[in-house]
Formats: structure tokens, C-alpha cells, sequence
């Protein structure tokens, strides 16, 4: 089974370098790594070609975009691998086993078409708070006028964007979780849980 990791990327150098590392970390190897980066300007590229040797597969581009949401399904057109997770500039993967504990689940559960697990959230303060989102209660309506799946820590069979589509590029914000309604409220996908701080 192969994982596509996308990073989508802006004028953030440190993020980027920072989350590049946490993917390189990973035990699990079998990742396709594909970075978006929207033409920037401020050393991100130099930060993608100090860290290609780090990966088996690697790709990656940088090049203007009409938003986050273009450069992401750039990345999801460009993925090969049975899951996608979108991991973007700044965040970073919870432990080096996160993906081969997640891989596990994925395979355990007998390919779900969406598993999602856990966001640490980082204030400046110093606090951190685990996001369990909906913690494998069944996802609603009403639940998701409340919040949504985060799509950092959520794992997402690629055949699902063949479906369904990719995300709608007319929205600046939240496409991400009128996608997951289509998903699952619409569509009826069925979302697994584990707990595990994935992100």
C-alpha cells in the first residue's frame, strides 16, 4: 500500500522545512511525496532541493496558483498512491510511526474509504489541546455544521476524488469540508476512527 503525502506551500520556508523533515522521519517508507509550492520567493525552493535526497519519491514543483485549494488538487492530480494526506507548510506528523501505525489501521479495517485520527493544536502560549474531532461517533449534518474532519490527520482513499470530484476551486475557504459533506453526508462514506495523535 502506498501513502501520497501533499504539501502545499507559500512563502513559508520554515514551515516547509519543518514539515518536510517530520514526513522524512517516518519509518513507514512506502510514501510518494508530492510538494505544491506557489512560486515563491523567500528560499522555500532551495529548502525543497536541500531535502530531495531524504525521499524515494519525490515530486515536486513550484509555480504560481489561484489559491490553496488549486495548488491541492495540482497535488491530488499529481498523486499516485492509494491514500492521500494533505499535509500542509508548518504542520508536522505527531512521531516518526505515525504513518506506519495509521497504514496498520488502514489495512486492519479492511480499506476504509476515510480514516482520521487526532490533531495536536499548538498555541503560542505553549498550550496544546488534541483535536479528536468526531472521535467515531457517526458524522452528521448537524455535526459538521459544528466543525469538520481535519484533513491534516485524515487519511483519504485516492479513488474518492475520482468519485466525487476534486475540491471546488470557486471557494477561498472551507472547500475542504464542503467536500467531506458531499463525502459523507451525500455520498454515504463511512469514516474510521482511531486514536492516535496523527498530526
Amino acid at each position: 500500500m502506498k501513502l501520497s503525502i501533499i504539501t502545499i506551500n507559500r512563502n513559508n520556508a520554515a514551515g516547509l522545512d519543518k514539515t518536510m523533515r517530520s514526513v522524512a522521519s517516518q519509518s513507514f517508507r512506502e510514501i510518494e511525496y508530492v510538494v505544491i509550492d506557489g512560486a515563491s520567493t523567500d528560499g522555500s525552493v532551495e529548502v525543497i532541493k536541500s531535502m530531495e535526497s531524504e525521499f524515494a519519491h519525490l515530486k515536486w514543483v513550484s509555480e504560481p496558483d489561484s489559491g490553496i485549494y488549486n495548488a491541492m488538487n495540482k497535488g491530488i492530480r499529481m498523486a499516485s498512491g492509494d491514500y492521500i494526506q494533505i499535509l500542509n507548510s508548518g504542520d508536522c506528523l505527531a512521531a516518526d510511526d505515525v504513518t506506519e501505525k495509521m497504514i496498520a489501521a488502514l489495512q486492519k479495517d479492511s480499506r476504509p474509504s476515510i480514516l482520521y485520527g487526532n490533531m495536536i493544536k499548538c498555541f503560542p502560549d505553549g498550550r496544546r489541546m488534541v483535536d479528536k474531532c468526531f472521535a467515531g461517533q457517526e458524522v452528521t449534518m448537524m455535526g459538521m455544521f459544528m466543525g469538520s474532519l481535519n484533513h491534516d490527520s485524515t487519511f483519504i482513499r485516492c479513488d474518492l476524488f475520482e468519485k466525487y470530484g476534486c475540491y471546488d476551486e470557486n471557494l477561498k475557504i472551507v472547500s475542504d469540508w464542503k467536500w467531506f459533506v458531499q463525502v459523507i453526508i451525500l455520498g454515504g462514506e463511512k469514516p474510521q476512527y482511531v486514536d492516535l495523535n496523527v498530526t
